[in-house]
């Protein structure tokens, strides 16, 4: 996506936070999906085997590459330049209730939630 991205325009790659990770976020039937497209560290040093989805609860999901794999997951409008529905880390395994703002063309601001009440938030920046 270019950088004349109009502001609240969640469609485009994302880095997350650490700079690790990006995702790609498209429009998936009017709500909004994202997959892995990179990562930093693909492979698992220990292995030198492409990274998988280790840590997921569900045994027959584990060995499922972290490349192209779906983590956010049918995000719908809220409000202005906001989007709720779900997102997968697969550092833990779990799936959080999710909230992804957009207040300008370079910045998304992601918060995951459990109960509603217990968040963690990240600053994903747009990758070009």
């Amino acid at each position: 996506m270019s950088s004349a991205a109009l502001a609240g325009a969640p469609e485009g790659t994302w880095l997350s936070q650490d700079g690790g990770t990006k995702v790609h976020i498209a429009n998936c039937g009017g709500k909004l999906c994202g997959t892995v497209v990179w990562l930093k560290e693909p492979n698992d040093p220990k292995s030198g085997k492409a990274k998988t989805d280790q840590h997921n609860s569900d045994e027959a999901k584990r060995s499922r590459p972290l490349l192209g794999l779906q983590v956010v997951q049918g995000l719908s409008p809220d409000g202005s330049d906001t989007w709720s529905g779900q997102i997968y880390n697969a550092d833990d395994g779990n799936t959080y209730q999710a909230h992804m703002k957009v207040p300008d063309s370079s910045t998304a601001h992601v918060q995951g939630c459990v109960l509603g009440i217990l968040c963690k938030s990240q600053i994903w920046t747009r990758a070009n």
